[in-house]
């Protein structure tokens, strides 16, 4: 096998369903959209986004010697099902489980290593999430499938439930061919959308998505947008939900993403007593720390509101 071959072959056999290689070069359309997205300051509190746009733009600001990017996709969907009986809240279904950045990370550093060990004079770096990596534009680029008009990855095996992460590499690895869009002339995304944060196709407006507003927005969320949150506490799975490629998706092999007592069906009065070392406790090794202590309980007051 090529040695694009044996990198692959190694990411299925750490646990990831999709694996695909970009090519780095100057050619880059997906920097122009994230400038535009910066100037209309749809980041909202985000500032990273925009401290970190040099090096979104241009890999090689992260690795000198740039040559291609691995993406990685797991599938993390379950067939687990919320309640939505009033007087519990909804998580979105990525952090019912353990963090993300611990299950893909350990895999993402073993595939870095297993790529130093084949290519001895090539450099890597493993990100997952958090590296300044346009990580869905990447992944389409790989062909692990294509960005939606939800601005999510979309692939048509796994529809919109697969986690990203990636290793930059200065080996010379040869490229897939990239994602082509599917959408077609569907709009079941835009038109679920709560908050109407799709302010146009492939264009979300943080600063009225429910997920940015549960967790990334700091102090009072909008009047305006609370009713909206019906009973999510953290993030939001609605355009996800509704895409038309979910239905060939398969409940994940991990063990990892699979739901707790606290993450499926919490109960939101025990969520607005709690105090920070029991939502410690609660959500040790969770994606919802996040949101913080403050945070959740503000979420968790508003659903209790919309319950009536």
């Amino acid at each position: 096998m090529t040695l694009t071959e044996r990198v692959k072959r190694k990411a299925l056999d750490l646990g990831f369903q999709a694996a695909g290689v970009g090519r780095v070069t100057s050619d880059r359309p997906e920097s122009a959209r994230l400038a535009e997205w910066l100037a209309r300051n749809y980041h909202g509190e985000m500032s990273w986004m925009a401290q970190t746009a040099a090096k979104r733009k241009n890999p090689a600001l992260l690795l000198p010697g740039i040559r291609a990017i691995v993406s990685l996709g797991m599938n993390y969907y379950t067939d687990d099902r919320p309640d939505d009986v009033p007087g519990q809240g909804r998580i979105a279904r990525y952090a019912r489980g353990k963090d993300y950045h611990r299950v893909l990370g350990e895999r993402l550093d073993s595939l870095a290593a297993f790529l130093k060990a084949e290519a001895p004079d090539s450099r890597s770096l493993a990100y997952v999430d958090t590296g300044a990596v346009m990580e869905k534009a990447w992944a389409q680029r790989a062909g692990l499938g294509w960005i939606g008009k939800h601005s999510n990855l979309v692939s048509g095996q796994h529809g919109s439930w697969l986690l990203l992460g990636e290793v930059l590499t200065t080996a010379d690895l040869s490229p897939d061919e990239p994602g082509a869009d599917l959408c077609g002339t569907c709009t079941l995304c835009i038109k679920t959308c709560p908050t109407e944060a799709i302010t146009e196709p492939y264009v979300v407006d943080a600063r009225r998505c429910l997920s940015y507003l549960t967790i990334e927005q700091k102090g009072e969320i909008p009047a305006e947008f609370q009713p909206a949150l019906g009973n999510y506490i953290f993030g939001c799975d609605d355009c996800l939900d509704v895409c038309p490629y979910n239905h060939q998706a398969t409940p994940t092999p991990e063990p990892a993403f699979r739901a707790t007592p606290w993450t499926l069906n919490p109960d939101l009065d025990a969520l607005g007593r709690q105090s920070l070392e029991e939502f410690q406790a609660a959500f040790q090794g969770s994606p919802v720390r996040r949101a913080t202590h403050e945070g959740l309980r503000r979420n968790a007051a508003i659903a209790r509101k919309n319950a009536g």
